[in-house]
């Protein structure tokens, strides 16, 4: 088989995997907390058809080495840590973060997940908790004659109190840093969990030790731009079609040298 029909191949593959990738970014546009990806992409090995040789002497010229390559492949595919754009919703549990960091979910297996999805919900228990019922940590109870939540920017949360209007505390939400946020695994549902690539998490209070700060009623929205993700796929479908040329280019030319053994 002809070589240059594998390496375009590859090539195909490889503009396939960029679509899919821009695809999922577009999907989740609207998704609150959400980063996009890159797929990243490297070259396969070479066949050396010569090696590099020096031609006379060593003060004569060098004769270089001719390498064909044989295609690429994905090397990885890398999420966009940029910070996105806060959407103010007005509404006092939820909650975004301006910086680094994510919150901590309790999952029903007693594992700890991280988010920066800061849309919460009071249970009937009174536990502030996630969309999907994920207790936030640490877990912070809300009476049920609280008429009104208060979270500062640095995670204190505070409630009014009954008809005479007192102010109490309830507790401070804590967030969690990673030394490569890049390195957590997408579990689905906004959920992140940590690798060994991701490091352990850090623990700490908004607005301290490098922590981001929080902005009650209001949401981070998607890092995701629309205008950047077109060009990206007009530019992937561009090159999938080259190299689908190439391996019609590639199936031609052996049909030429068959019809020669004819």
């Amino acid at each position: 088989m002809d070589p240059a029909l594998l390496t375009a191949a590859t090539g195909m593959m490889a503009q396939q995997t960029r679509t899919d990738v821009i695809a999922n970014n577009l999907a989740n546009i609207n998704t609150t907390g959400f980063k996009r990806s890159r797929a990243d992409f490297e070259d396969l090995l070479y066949q050396t058809v010569q090696n590099g040789a020096v031609i006379g002497s060593p003060d004569a010229e060098t004769a270089l080495p001719i390498q064909i390559g044989r295609g690429t492949r994905l090397a990885g595919v890398q999420p966009l840590q940029t910070q996105g754009n806060p959407e103010q919703t007005g509404r006092n549990l939820d909650v975004a973060i301006e910086g680094a960091g994510y919150f901590q979910v309790q999952l029903p297996s007693g594992d700890t997940a991280y988010t920066r999805d800061g849309s919460f919900n009071v249970s009937d228990q009174g536990t502030i908790v996630t969309q999907d019922g994920y207790a936030v940590m640490p877990n912070i109870k809300v009476p049920q004659d609280a008429t009104g939540i208060t979270i500062s920017s640095t995670g204190e949360v505070t409630a009014t109190r009954g008809s005479s209007n007192t102010t109490i505390d309830l507790g401070r939400i804590e967030l969690a840093t990673f030394a490569n946020p890049s390195g957590l695994l997408n579990d689905g549902q906004n959920l992140l969990s940590p690798t060994p690539s991701s490091g352990d998490p850090v623990a700490g209070y908004p607005g301290e030790n490098g922590m981001g700060q929080l902005l009650q009623g209001s949401l981070e929205g998607s890092n995701v731009q629309v205008v950047q993700e077109m060009v990206d796929m007009i530019t992937a479908m561009r090159a999938y079609e080259i190299n689908s040329k190439a391996i019609t280019n590639a199936d031609q030319m052996q049909q030429m040298a068959d019809n020669l053994i004819r």
